[in-house]
């Protein structure tokens, strides 16, 4: 028997995709004898003049039903001889494309119906592009209603012409077209003796063999924390889904964004101990050393992974308000959830012609092309090296409604520059960028010194529009670990935290806050209480010893672009 196969059907309005999969598991024997007779009996009191309306069976809702049309996304769990099937039959109109985007997200295959009458038409090729950026590689275009017109096969090959220049704009990796009839039966479960001219095989019987494993793998070894497990003082483990490659005891793994490295002591997959984990189990990893890891974090034996502020996505934007940039939203991004802001629209795309067009904002259900900046540097790539690192959602940081999915197209790796450097001492920060309020927008943004690396004998601008700091100050970069000593005006030199010696001077934090340090025991009470942090303990760890006001103020503004 061929694995699991979890596809979606989609197409336009009253293309009978419901129709479809209900026919399927009508013909298929899989239905109970009480379901078989609920069907019956619902179909007699329907508009069909008595004859089985199969897509009863998916169309649960009442609204569905009055209307004749599907609304919400219904999963259906079924199994042939060959294969079992997750299918998600999704809306068909242009108002509940983030319904079916829902449903994309979670398949590996479409099948995508095209009405023989009408062709290929704007919801079609809206959805297989929704389908395509989602992820989905295997596309079966079920061309319906053959029996319609007269099960010709002049207007299939019409119909094949259109869907070829279809995937040929959209880059479809696997392409199969089957003329049907969801009503009728023909090529569903068995061989149509309507078209002679088609040879090939049944819709069933394609999606019961087709192997969607060919090419899915995305090499080395990742994993992307959900949780850290620790019952006990003697037990630390963490837990998440092994995303890509293999994981054996022995092997040393880089934990991003830290860099640090460790080696793997203990894999359990459920309770039980193991050699070795592979790509789509849940796992728990040990490591040999006590390491910073919290969720969000990810394990990785690649080399190439890496960390930025800023990427450049492909986005559906299913949010009732139109996208406005410079509006703060929650990203997420694999287990991680981040403050992130829409910083330009490069172009929003035709869903008919794909043509690039000029705008300014994105109304719901169009697709467009943006710049997404995230409030700090975190680990992500492109969609199509890492799918996991590189789907996304946005969540209205209000109402906590997702607003928009989509996929990394580019990784800012520039952005990855350090804001202090001496040797293989690097630091992040924002101490030297100004902080402003977009007021319309209620969202904060800071800009200026973008990219900028400070290194020793630089001199630095201790004024701007929302920062005033002394001439004589010190930094203190916790999280890397060093300090930068600031004398009149320019970086007098970068030392590990080590070797920091408290003179009395203030003292601030990379951001540009004032730390609430005033004599050398400080110094040493706050890296205790630092190095003791968990991910849920920093908010309160802040507002104890840092001071925003001291030296910073936001400036009301309008007119912002990035972050």
């Amino acid at each position: 028997m061929s694995g699991l196969l979890k596809f979606i059907t989609c197409g336009s309005v009253d293309d009978g995709k419901s129709t479809l999969i209900g026919h399927i598991l009508y013909d298929s024997k899989l239905l109970y004898a009480d379901q078989e007779k609920a069907l019956i009996l619902d179909s007699k009191v329907g508009s069909r003049g008595g004859e089985i309306d199969y897509s009863l069976l998916l169309d649960g809702l009442m609204a569905e039903r009055e209307q004749g049309i599907t609304i919400d996304v219904a999963y259906r769990y079924f199994t042939t001889k060959r294969r079992s099937f997750i299918v998600a039959d999704t809306p068909g109109h242009e108002e509940y494309t983030r319904n079916m985007a829902v449903g994309a997200s979670f398949a590996s295959l479409a099948v995508v119906m095209v009405d023989a009458k009408q062709g290929v038409l704007v919801q079609t090729r809206r959805h297989a592009r929704i389908c395509a950026l989602m992820g989905i590689r295997y596309f079966v275009f079920a061309v319906n209603k053959m029996d319609l017109v007269d099960y010709s096969e002049e207007r299939f090959e019409t119909i094949r012409g259109e869907i070829a220049e279809l995937a040929k704009e959209l880059r479809l990796y696997s392409v199969k077209i089957i003329p049907v009839s969801a009503t009728v039966g023909d090529n569903v479960t068995a061989k149509s003796a309507n078209m002679p001219w088609y040879a090939g095989e049944t819709l069933l019987s394609y999606l019961e063999n087709v192997d969607i494993s060919e090419g899915e793998s995305e090499g080395d070894f990742y994993l992307p924390v959900q949780r850290v497990c620790r019952p006990s003082h003697e037990f630390r483990g963490f837990q998440g889904q092994v995303e890509s490659g293999v994981i054996k005891i022995g092997d040393i793994v880089t934990i991003l964004p830290s860099r640090e490295k460790a080696a793997v002591k203990g894999i359990l997959i459920g309770d039980a101990k193991s050699g070795k984990a592979v790509s789509g189990q849940a796992v728990t990893i040990q490591l040999d050393r006590e390491v910073d890891v919290s969720r969000g974090c990810v394990l990785t034996t690649s080399e190439e992974l890496t960390t930025a502020k800023r990427v450049t996505a492909t986005l559906l934007w299913m949010d009732d308000e139109a996208l406005s940039v410079g509006k703060e939203y929650f990203v997420k991004l694999g287990t991680r959830k981040i403050p992130g802001v829409i910083t330009k629209i490069e172009y929003k795309i035709d869903v008919n012609t794909g043509e690039r067009l000029p705008a300014v904002s994105i109304e719901k259900n169009e697709i467009a092309v943006c710049r997404l900046d995230f409030t700090e540097k975190i680990v992500v790539d492109t969609f199509k090296n890492r799918k996991t690192l590189g789907e996304l959602i946005l969540i209205d940081r209000l109402s906590h409604m997702t607003s928009a999915c989509g996929v990394v197209e580019n990784v800012y790796a520039e952005d990855d520059k350090p804001y202090f450097e001496k040797d293989d001492l690097k630091s992040d920060g924002y101490i030297f960028e100004e902080l402003y309020f977009n007021v319309d927008n209620a969202a904060l943004a800071k800009t200026g010194e973008e990219g900028r690396t400070f290194r020793v004998g630089d001199p630095v601008p201790v004024e701007g529009d929302s920062y005033r700091y002394p001439d004589f100050f010190d930094i203190i970069a916790a999280k890397n670990h060093l300090a930068v000593l600031i004398r009149d005006r320019r970086v007098a030199d970068i030392i590990p935290l080590a070797e920091y010696q408290f003179t009395g001077l203030p003292v601030l934090d990379e951001r540009g806050f004032a730390l609430n340090i005033r004599r050398a025991a400080d110094v040493h009470d706050f890296m205790e209480e630092f190095s003791g942090l968990g991910a849920g303990d920093r908010s309160g760890f802040y507002n104890k010893w840092s001071n925003f006001e001291a030296y910073r103020k936001i400036v009301c503004s309008d007119n912002f672009w990035v972050i």
